[in-house]
Order: C-alpha cells, then sequence, then structure tokens
C-alpha cells in the first residue's frame, strides 16, 4: 500500500484541504471546525450524489486524544470523519464554535447508510459527547459476514475487512492511533490516517452495497 499526500497550504484558519493518495486513487480531504464549511461540505456532497441520496453510502469514523491515566475516563470525541466516494471530511469537532443544524439533519437521515467498524461504540460515544445522534448505522463486520457467509468476519478490525473485501493491505501505527488528536493543527500523518479509516470505511460498503443489489 502506498499512501501518500498533497497539502494545498491554504492561508487559512477556518480549514486546510489535502489530497490523501491511496495507491493511485486520489482522496479530497477537507479539516475544519468552522460549520461553514461542513455545511459546504454537506451541500457539495448531496449535490454531487443526486441519483444516490435515496441510497447513500457514508462512511464514518471518530477519533479521541487517548487517556494513559487508568483512573480516568475516555477524553471526548476530537473529531468526525466523513467520506462519500473520493470525498473526506475531517471535523475538528472539539475546538468548533458549534454544531451546525445541517450536520444534525444529515447524520439524521434515513435514507443514508452510515458505515464503519465498530460503529455502535462510535455513535454511542459521539451522542455522550456532544449530543449528536445517527440514525442508520450498518458494521461492517455483520456486514460482511451476512455477505461472505464467513462467521469468523465478526471478530474483525478495519484492517483485517479491507484486506478480505478489497485485498489491499493497510498499516494502522500505533504512534498516529494513540496520537493527540485534539491537537489543534492535525499531522499529516494524522491526516492521512483519519482519512483513510473513513475512505475504507465507505469502499467496503460501497462494495458490499455493489454484492447485496
Amino acid at each position: 500500500m502506498s499512501v501518500r499526500i498533497k497539502d494545498y497550504q491554504l492561508p487559512y484558519n477556518s480549514h486546510k484541504l489535502y489530497d490523501v493518495f491511496l495507491n493511485e486513487t486520489e482522496i479530497e480531504t477537507l479539516v475544519t471546525r468552522d460549520p461553514a464549511m461542513i455545511c459546504s461540505w454537506i451541500d457539495s456532497t448531496e449535490s454531487s450524489n443526486q441519483s444516490r441520496l435515496h441510497r447513500l453510502i457514508v462512511g464514518i469514523d471518530i477519533e479521541w486524544r487517548p487517556n494513559f491515566n487508568p483512573g480516568a475516563g475516555q477524553n471526548p470525541v476530537a473529531t468526525l470523519q466523513l467520506c462519500v466516494g473520493k470525498s473526506c471530511l475531517i471535523y475538528q469537532i472539539i475546538h468548533a464554535p458549534n454544531i451546525p443544524r445541517k450536520l444534525r439533519n444529515f447524520l439524521n437521515n434515513d435514507d443514508y447508510r452510515f458505515v464503519g467498524v465498530g460503529i455502535e461504540n462510535d455513535v454511542k460515544k459521539l451522542l455522550n459527547d456532544w449530543g449528536i445522534g445517527v440514525s442508520n448505522t450498518v458494521d461492517l463486520r455483520e456486514w460482511a459476514m451476512e455477505e461472505l457467509e464467513n462467521d469468523n468476519l465478526r471478530s474483525y478490525g478495519l484492517k483485517g475487512l479491507v484486506k478480505e473485501i478489497l485485498g489491499i493491505e493497510i498499516y494502522k501505527p500505533k504512534r498516529v492511533t494513540m496520537s493527540d488528536w485534539d491537537d489543534r493543527w492535525l499531522s499529516i500523518d494524522q491526516v492521512c490516517y483519519a482519512c483513510l479509516d473513513a475512505y475504507l470505511s465507505f469502499e467496503v460498503g460501497r462494495i458490499l452495497s455493489s454484492w447485496y443489489n
């Protein structure tokens, strides 16, 4: 697996724009805490997928800063990642001045299918930390298990599912997994990691959806 990134080096405090490349696939990635940019991304995504809005697949994931104190609870969700097609949003919710209504409506659209691994726990944490609900969720492990008739897939992580479904070996470095996701400026490694988690969730869901149909 080859991963590289192009930083557009925009001169704004509100958002950053990148192209993340997975092998030859280019994923446009917006990193922002600005509610207006969130709304713009949603508008663009829905406009670009008009013919699929009744069955839209959305890859979803979250990250938060790990707490290394055994007696302390988890830190709140720092980033919410969404991906549709080759367009990814990394929403730095922990630094956002407010959560736009358009995002809440997007996440609660019953026509959209939000897919991820361990998504039930992610959605529960998102609700507990920020009061954001996600209505129509599908755990990719359960979906893959049904489609492939393989009960072993129930215990797979995203890495295993990606290898099984997409035939791609991915590397998830622990130093990035356990990094400070609540930093105001995410590192290049964090952007790649967060983007690919959401994008690969989308891709697995897209393939499973095509099999299902």
